[in-house]
């Protein structure tokens, strides 16, 4: 059986937003027992990742890593049609990952004790961003 729905999410700005929720309920509705979950980003500034969901800190670290590596308005870059932080956008969203493939087990998604699904934003300001899920299993 496959099967795939979208959603859209409104994210605030830069950082991280939890949407294991939106994805494992879709896991559940679908009643698939065993299979894989592939979660797509449809954007280039950016990421679906996993990352630590206990502690808030873990993701503060990662967005202060990621602008260190990755300074917004750096004179290297040339693609800044949108602003400062247009192309370090898209530098950020190549080094994650616009996709993720994670194990369904028991009608459940099969991830760590720690991991959750994260949409991480590259951009400064708000932005829609749509999802879509495909569940693939029986």
């Amino acid at each position: 059986m496959i099967i795939q729905q979208s959603f859209k999410i409104q994210t605030p700005g830069r950082g991280m937003i939890e949407v294991t929720k939106e994805v494992a309920e879709i896991v559940k509705q679908s009643e698939i027992s065993i299979g894989i979950c592939n979660v797509f980003l449809h954007h280039t500034s950016a990421s679906i990742v996993i990352c630590e969901n206990d502690d808030i800190t873990v993701q503060h670290d990662l967005e202060r890593f990621f602008g260190h590596l990755i300074s917004d308005g750096h004179m290297l870059f040339e693609h800044v049609a949108e602003g400062p932080d247009d192309m370090s956008a898209h530098v950020r969203s190549i080094m994650t990952q616009s996709s993720l493939s994670i194990p369904i087990t028991q009608k459940k998604l099969d991830l760590g004790r720690w991991q959750g699904i994260y949409l991480w934003e590259h951009r400064l300001k708000a932005h829609d961003r749509k999802i879509t899920v495909t569940l693939q299993g029986e």
